[in-house]
């Protein structure tokens, strides 16, 4: 193998150029959901009663994606609590308690997640929300509130602000937030390092 020290310049510009194209390929896609696609987390209309169930069946969720829920702080508030919790509406030690009126839940493993409202008698009036990320079977559905109950197609709703579109799908044309991973960012540095060095 030739030492990098005897290879010429064009040659280890034109290595470094094919090096960073490749890498450009490289990329990270995660997105950033709107709970419900609401103008805020809230208890559900008596139109719409089963918002966030029917939400939840038309997404897929990733590692690396985010939930936001939007409310006011002073009236609301998101918990995250166990299925069992979950299911009898339980507010009592909540694995996280967010009430700033914007929290953002980052998804940073697979599994299932339980969201209810920290308000007293809200969770009772289905403002709760359940995710599967990755390939997980459903633990904490009732017969009347489960899959089976949804309609097959998501149903349309007006916000205050007009219709909400839903995010992009993984084949959409549309551009998710795209980042490079940090071990994709110390290669990229190792190896120009390594090659100033052997260039001078």
């Amino acid at each position: 193998m030739a030492n990098l020290t005897t290879l010429g310049p064009r040659y280890l510009f034109f290595l470094l150029h094919v090096l960073l194209l490749s890498l450009m390929q490289t990329k990270v896609s995660s997105y950033q959901y709107k709970v419900g696609d609401l103008d805020a987390w809230g208890i559900p209309t008596s139109a719409n009663p089963q918002v966030y169930a029917t939400w939840s069946k038309y997404h897929t969720f990733s590692i690396g994606d985010s939930l936001l829920f939007f409310y006011p702080p002073s009236q609301d508030s998101v918990i995250q609590v166990t299925a069992q919790s979950y299911n009898s509406c339980n507010l009592k030690d909540p694995i996280l308690y967010m009430n700033n009126g914007n929290s953002l839940f980052n998804i940073t493993a697979e599994g299932e997640y339980f969201f209810t409202s920290g308000k007293p008698g809200h969770c009772g009036k289905k403002q709760k929300l359940h995710i599967l990320v990755g390939n997980v079977t459903a633990t904490a559905f009732s017969p009347s509130y489960g899959p089976s109950a949804l309609p097959d197609t998501a149903p349309s709703y007006p916000t205050v602000f007009g219709t909400i579109p839903a995010p992009p799908s993984p084949s959409s044309s549309s551009s998710p937030s795209l980042r490079f991973s940090g071990f994709v960012v110390a290669a990229i540095g190792f190896v120009v390092c390594a090659l100033l060095g052997g260039a001078m």
